[in-house]
């Protein structure tokens, strides 16, 4: 069974073209590419360098003579093109014919897709050996895609509509827990009555509602447990001044200072008791 569909190029010219095209299909999957009548020495160094990792679905591709041959063992064809050639075949955009060609890709059916030449695409004698039309949702003053981009779209169209979905390869992990609505009400009820003390809510009529803005500001961030404490330090700094030095000096100097102003508090205390009759 075919893990996907098999990209067709007709007869490409460039092997940057081709190379990058084998890594576009790589990107989502699809390693099974047949090449018709590719331009003589189109393997080489800057089709290797273009494919970028993706030599091993080169090496795998098929060379066929004719268009014919190389879709001699194929159950369902698509054309892609950027004009309309009054063939009358059903013409769908690439997540259609994606999922489409996933029903047919998952019941064991052989699907191919032609890409056309470089300059001038597929010609209509190419079109009218497939079963319908793949076209794109492009500007049409400008409708020209290169070959590997229309390749990688359709290469991506169909790993959203197979079985692997849209799932990412790899998600936001996060360290701490969502903040806690204890933990919530606590630092709302700091902020309050921080900025009651500073006649933020005037006129005071107006205060309950002002909060509870306030409040849905900070709801709609969807905070975890580091990020209310670092808010909350935040607000005290702002609120209670500079923290004071921790350094290890400065701790050695209050410690020396505390000492120091312990044993004057001291001698004082003994020339008064020396005083006394």
């Amino acid at each position: 069974m075919s893990s996907g569909p098999i990209i067709i190029l007709v007869e490409p010219q460039l092997g940057e073209n081709i190379g990058m095209t084998a890594r576009a299909m790589a990107n989502f999957g699809l390693h099974e590419m047949r090449l018709v009548n590719p331009r003589e020495n189109w393997l080489n160094q800057k089709t290797i360098a273009a494919a970028a990792g993706a030599g091993f679905v080169i090496e795998a591709a098929q060379l066929y003579t004719s268009l014919e041959d190389a879709i001699a063992d194929l159950h369902t064809l698509y054309a892609t093109t950027a004009r309309e050639r009054g063939q009358g075949k059903p013409i769908q955009g690439p997540d259609e014919a994606a999922r489409i060609m996933a029903d047919h890709v998952s019941s064991g059916h052989k699907v191919g897709i032609l890409f056309g030449r470089e300059r001038t695409g597929l010609e209509n004698e190419d079109i009218a050996l497939a079963d319908a039309i793949c076209t794109f949702p492009v500007d049409p003053e400008f409708a020209s895609l290169n070959l590997s981009q229309a390749v990688l779209l359709m290469s991506y169209a169909f790993r959203i509509a197979s079985d692997h979905g849209s799932a990412l390869p790899f998600a936001n992990k996060t360290k701490w827990p969502p903040a806690t609505r204890e933990a919530l009400k606590n630092f709302f009820a700091y902020l309050d009555e921080k900025l009651d003390e500073r006649g933020f809510y005037r006129p005071a009529s107006k205060k309950p509602r002002m909060s509870i803005n306030l409040h849905n500001i900070f709801l709609r961030i969807g905070m975890d447990e580091q990020d209310l404490r670092t808010l909350r330090g935040m607000f005290v700094r702002l609120i209670d001044g500079p923290r004071k030095p921790y350094s290890k000096r400065a701790r050695r100097e209050a410690e020396l200072l505390a000492r120091a102003e312990a044993e004057a508090q001291t001698d004082s205390q003994t020339e008064l008791d020396h005083d006394e009759p």
